[in-house]
């Protein structure tokens, strides 16, 4: 099971340094200011803020009740006092880490000296809040089979609808040192909770479980509510402030994690301490599991096309190579056959090259897409053609050696591709004409693949195609991952989203390109889709329908079924197609066949636009 990274002297002298320059907002005064005569108490640790004001100080005889204990990953334990304050910003629980199996057990009364210091999961640079904690602990055992203090509930009523307070600008829009405030913010309501033990009540799935033993609920069952039971992130205030994750205390090997689908209810009561790590923020370690009652939901099947109607789809295979079994192949096909409808075109997304992740030089994709166009045939579908560009060795980023690229597929039955001048991986296409109308001077070609938006980036793959006599462009793309962003948990509010500064370039060049196609023909029709790796309210979004250039498609559907996508329980658009302004009437659908279910041929969710040339 996935836990936060050990604990180290690395990473404490990295605290130190963030303290020394206020980043974690803790100071020398305050933490003298705490020390008096009287024994120190859980609530005296935690103090009011996010950060411990006795940080770094030496405390002895700590009293709590053992409330859970940790045998994996960061090892530790977690006690309570249960003799609270009557300060709802303080926490009464706290994290003791043992680095090595802990010897007490749940119910132990216990007295703990040692360092009190602030962990930050995934390190300083992660923007992650940090965990309170006690280390290099001595511990005491008082008694045992103690009644554990009683669980504070967290539900619909008690989580504040309002997500997290500004940031102080003086400190580069940290929440760090800023009084926390539980009744009026989400975070500083869980943050209040640390370490503390807490329950839920019969909840909603709206994550399902992925292979790291964890699941996502939401308390707030009405909040933001999907057609098939997620929970939608519609905008960036929109962080759905009941999303909780769970994980279990018991080792999977003693005790395995339920698989739960989103839509599913996780019934009964959940209780455990309230962690914070870095892949999630606050989850409920779940001492005790409640019990997955099963839903009804099923995997979507898009309605075929009409034969006056162009099918174009996009799908985010992830990373599909010959060395993937050939049940992955299997399923993927069946997936374009039966819920897709046999697309005419279908870009795909993660196509690697003919050895996968072994990093030799290679960058061919023929044996990877015969198999999977074979597998495809063998599943009920048509005889798919393909066409690509293939990458410049290790130029594109992706899964080092793998060399993934975005690939036309297409059903020479139905539509045709015109051939002109195929291009290279560094050979621009550009727009012309021929015959009076708009035309590639490369198709397939890369769009603009020298511009520095596109450094360790996919470059977009262009095509013309022909249906019916019309002429279609299409422009498959993978934008820039958002890796290196902070979560929605961090402790700058709002959070540092670095990632889009790439995306918002590579938008502005396909828009500029699409602008050229509709300069030599207004009436055009341009398709533009992918995995775009925004939402779509996003400045990436926006960039893209700069001008009117592009519409994206998938605002056309009611705001409960946009997304593809489930991140920490929160249901989004990663995803999308975009039209030109010749394509006025479509159908769209979001095919939702893997983001909300814990077995999963990719985790993203395929898109289709029908449409009449």
């Amino acid at each position: 099971m996935r836990s936060s990274h050990p604990r180290s002297a690395a990473v404490a002298a990295l605290v130190a340094t963030a303290l020394a320059t206020g980043l974690l907002a803790g100071s020398a005064d305050a933490a003298e200011g705490a020390v008096s005569a009287d024994p120190i108490r859980i609530h005296d640790i935690q103090g009011t803020t996010r950060i411990s004001p006795l940080n770094g100080k030496q405390v002895t005889d700590v009293a709590g009740i053992v409330t859970g204990v940790r045998t994996y990953g960061s090892r530790g334990f977690w006690i309570q006092d249960p003799d609270a304050d009557d300060n709802d910003a303080t926490s009464e629980g706290v994290f003791v880490f043992t680095n090595s199996v802990p010897t007490v057990a749940t119910g132990d009364a216990v007295k703990v000296s040692g360092t009190v210091g602030e962990y930050v999961p995934g390190g300083l640079t992660s923007g992650n809040q940090s965990v309170t904690q006690i280390s290099k602990p001595t511990v005491t055992v008082v008694s045992s089979g103690n009644a554990l203090p009683e669980a504070t509930a967290i539900n619909e009523y008690s989580v504040p609808a309002e997500y997290a307070p500004a940031g102080d600008p003086a400190v580069a829009g940290s929440i760090n040192g800023l009084t926390l405030e539980p009744s009026r913010y989400a975070l500083d309501y869980y943050e209040s909770l640390e370490g503390m033990n807490v329950k839920i009540g019969t909840s909603r799935v709206v994550g399902a479980t992925d292979p790291y033993s964890e699941l996502w609920v939401t308390v707030k069952g009405w909040e933001n509510t999907a057609k098939r039971g997620g929970t939608i992130y519609g905008s960036y205030e929109s962080q759905n402030t009941g999303r909780l994750q769970i994980q279990q205390l018991a080792p999977i090997a003693q005790q395995p994690f339920p698989v739960a689908n989103v839509g599913d209810r996780l019934t009964g009561t959940t209780e455990g301490p309230l962690d914070f790590n870095q892949f999630g923020g606050y989850t409920l370690v779940a001492r005790t599991l409640g019990t997955v009652k099963a839903g009804t939901l099923a995997p979507e099947k898009t309605k075929p096309q009409a034969e006056q109607e162009l099918a174009v789809a996009t799908y985010n295979v992830e990373n599909l190579d010959p060395t993937d079994p050939q049940e992955k192949f299997d399923a993927l096909a069946k997936a374009v056959v039966e819920n897709l409808a046999s697309p005419d075109v279908l870009a795909l997304e993660e196509i690697q090259d003919d050895n996968g992740a072994k990093n030799d030089g290679t960058v061919s994709a023929e044996q990877t897409l015969a198999k999977f166009t074979a597998a495809i045939s063998a599943a009920g579908g048509p005889a798919y053609q393909w066409r690509t560009v293939n990458p410049e060795d290790k130029k594109d980023g992706g899964e080092p050696g793998g060399n993934i690229r975005q690939v036309f597929l297409f059903n020479p039955a139905r539509v045709s591709f015109t051939e002109r001048a195929p291009g290279d991986a560094v050979t621009a296409t550009g727009v012309t004409k021929v015959n009076g109308k708009a035309a590639l001077t490369h198709s397939p070609g890369r769009v603009d693949p020298s511009n520095p938006a596109w450094a360790d980036s996919r470059k977009p793959l262009a095509g013309e195609f022909v249906f019916r006599g019309k002429t279609v462009f299409v422009i498959a793309n993978h934008f820039g991952s958002k890796g290196g962003d902070e979560g929605l948990t961090s402790h700058h509010q709002p959070p540092v989203r670095s990632s889009e500064a790439k995306r918002l370039q590579q938008a502005q060049a396909v828009n500029g390109f699409v602008k050229q196609i509709l300069a030599e023909d207004k009436n055009a029709n341009v398709l533009v889709l992918g995995d775009i790796n925004d939402f779509e309210f996003s400045a990436t979004t926006d960039a893209l329908a700069d001008g009117g250039a592009l519409y994206p498609a998938i605002k056309s559907l009611p705001k409960a079924e946009r997304y593809s996508y489930v991140y920490q329980g929160n249901a989004q658009v990663l995803d999308q197609i975009l039209t030109s302004p010749a394509i006025k009437k479509f159908t769209y659908d979001s095919v939702h066949i893997n983001a909300e279910f814990s077995a999963q041929n990719s985790d993203h969710d395929p898109q289709v636009l029908r449409f009449r040339p």
